[in-house]
């Protein structure tokens, strides 16, 4: 369903000398409105059936993506300490492309939020605490060391494995 439409135009040279006239073009206004909306919806179909065919093409290389990626991480995970020169890159090189680790930043997870908030009020850490009573993470990644101990608190960082080949500018993600 098109929505309706006001038709906002500087002043031109047609003219009209009646009423009816005026009724006239806006019923032919209207019927030119309902055709674009028609077109515009053949149009879409049309992009619909493109799309979904072309969709159908690439899932059997999505396939390949995910399977080959899938065992280059392996095989990089076994070899990580020779392709990151035990730990001073992240990133390695091949003929074909690189590959890297990417460390995702730390987050905060809380389980059981009220017990959380007691622990954090007994031992004196309030800096934790928001005033409208919830927990505040970003404080806790500020000082990850002062929550050590706290039942419910639990802080952890993951890394994502990064392929990117040359010739392309779209990295595959594996996680």
């Amino acid at each position: 369903m098109s929505k309706k439409t006001r038709i906002k135009s500087e002043a031109v040279a047609v003219t009209f000398n009646n009423r009816e006239e005026v009724n006239a073009a806006i019923a032919e206004i209207g019927s030119a409105q309902r055709r674009r909306d028609e077109i515009q919806t053949a149009m879409n179909e049309e992009l619909a059936a493109v799309r979904a065919r072309y969709e159908e093409d690439a899932a059997p290389h999505a396939g390949v993506i995910k399977e080959l990626g899938h065992a280059v991480q392996v095989w990089c995970e076994g070899n990580r300490a020779d392709l990151t020169r035990e730990g001073r890159t992240k990133t390695a090189k091949f003929a074909a492309g690189e590959i890297s680790w990417r460390t995702r930043p730390p987050r905060v997870s809380i389980r059981g939020e009220g017990i959380v908030l007691e622990a954090l009020k007994r031992l004196g850490l309030d800096r934790f605490i928001r005033t409208k009573e919830e927990i505040d993470k970003n404080a806790i990644l500020s000082d990850p060391g002062a929550v050590d101990g706290v039942k419910g608190v639990s802080i952890s960082q993951g890394e994502d494995f990064v392929i990117k080949p040359f010739e392309t500018e779209i990295e595959e993600v594996q996680s």
